[in-house]
């Protein structure tokens, strides 16, 4: 089986965020990148177990610049066996999705497995356009996921209970929590990704960004906790009134 994973370059979380020019860029001065967590923890550990079980190869595939090398071979590290990397500038979701198809288009990939969105931008767009661009189905938000022969069965969960989905390969899908569990680069996994294949290739000149970025804005900060004497009901309600709905 052959399974293409994306990846995206994102900040952690503990980084400090801030945005220049007028507030309409993001500042990547001092940001230390990851593997998003979504495209890591649940597509990439999933298939790689599918490959383990039953043979087969897995690839990622990253859209940008030299700056997501170093998160690429994070994933040579846990156990991809070769990586991609489109050298473009990742502007919109749209861009991402066309330049991951223009590359799958002749590979006869089975799969194309990716988080269910990034924790940068929580779009959770690029799942539902390269399925559109490839003219393959799409399951999204699966927890779950088994491969028999031709034939993959997700479960994803839905509004008051698991919707279990039956599909013939290939296919698009996008991970949720459950998928898999997250894994941990041993030592020789960080030394053979030094030797694995990280293949740079042009963008496919086909891809212009469909959306710009105007302005970018802080969460409003938290306000001070307010203590109030479990006798004092009446202060209680009043500041339930006139504060909480607020929030």
């Amino acid at each position: 089986m052959k399974i293409l994973v994306p990846i995206s370059k994102v900040p952690d979380t503990t980084s400090k965020i801030a945005f220049t020019d007028g507030d309409s860029k993001f500042n990547e001065e001092g940001i230390q990148w990851i593997v998003n967590p979504y495209d890591e923890w649940y597509a990439l550990v999933r298939a790689l177990e599918l490959v383990e079980a039953g043979g087969g190869t897995v690839t990622v595939i990253n859209v940008g610049d030299a700056t997501s090398d170093p998160v690429i071979r994070k994933a040579l590290a846990l156990g991809a066996h070769e990586a991609v990397r489109v050298d473009v500038n990742p502007a919109d979701s749209y861009v991402i999705a066309k330049e991951i198809s223009a590359y799958a288009a002749d590979k006869g990939f089975d799969m194309v497995l990716l988080g269910k969105e990034t924790i940068s931008y929580n779009g959770s767009e690029v799942g539902g356009m390269l399925a559109e661009f490839m003219n393959l189905p799409y399951i999204s938000l699966a927890s779950k996921l088994e491969v028999n022969g031709d034939t993959a069965t997700l479960d994803r969960t839905t509004e008051g209970g698991v919707e279990v989905v039956e599909v013939k390969l290939p296919l698009v899908a996008s991970a949720n929590k459950g998928m898999a569990e997250q894994r941990i680069p041993n030592m020789r996994g960080i030394m053979a990704a030094r030797s694995k294949p990280l293949t740079v290739v042009a963008a496919s000149g086909g891809a212009e960004a469909k959306t710009s970025y105007v302005k970018y804005g802080l969460p409003a900060p938290k306000s001070a906790v307010k203590l109030v004497d479990p006798e004092n009901m009446d202060e209680l309600v009043n500041l339930l009134h006139t504060e909480a709905k607020s929030i």
